[in-house]
């Protein structure tokens, strides 16, 4: 069992190098959108699937009450937490639009879309990316393995190199950690 330990913490530290070297400008030009975003007084939407909802509200967590901050809260929706919404529109347009409805109807031009994909083959994920693109929001895709389909749809793809689901996770939830650190630090500290 402990070898198993060593080769699974072995395994989250590779995932973590890469990001350091190969994600970091990606995650810079994430934060640069995210911050215009806020300045120009548009909103966050964030989804994913499971483990990738999960984050996604994380995410929505940290920008709407706080990271590390005192700050005024930011505008962001997570678009899998309404059990009505999902429901409806699922049984009404099917699970593929549970996304794409919800961006028709929050997502204005200038605002930053973010869908959270290990695979990176999530219809609904992708339907909601590209409906997004057309109304004139900015995109960014947290994918793993090669990306998937997501990655030619989404404006800013940051594909986390595994092919092991947790060890995409644990990428994609850091990802939104520098994320939301850096976008506070940039409004509220440097903006001041």
């Amino acid at each position: 069992m402990l070898v198993e330990i060593k080769a699974q913490l072995k395994a989250h530290c590779e995932v973590m190098t890469a990001l350091q070297g190969e994600l970091s400008p990606a995650i810079e030009s994430a934060v640069s959108l995210v911050v215009d975003a806020y300045k120009a007084g548009n909103k966050l939407l964030v989804m994913g699937n499971g483990g990738s909802a999960a984050d996604a509200q994380h995410f929505v967590a940290e920008m709407v009450g706080r990271f590390k901050l005192e700050r005024r809260a930011l505008p962001a929706i997570a678009l899998h937490t309404d059990t009505s919404i999902l429901t409806a529109i699922g049984n009404d347009y099917g699970f593929d639009r549970i996304f794409s409805r919800q961006v028709e109807a929050h997502a204005a031009a200038g605002d930053v879309v973010v869908g959270i994909s290990t695979s990176g083959n999530s219809p609904n994920v992708q339907l909601a990316l590209e409906l997004a693109r057309e109304k004139g929001c900015r995109t960014i895709a947290l994918l793993g393995k090669d990306g998937g389909s997501i990655k030619s749809v989404a404006e800013l793809p940051l594909i986390v190199p595994s092919n092991d689901t947790p060890r995409i996770q644990e990428g994609h939830i850091t990802i939104i950690h520098i994320i939301c650190d850096l976008v506070e630090r940039e409004l509220f500290v440097k903006g001041k």
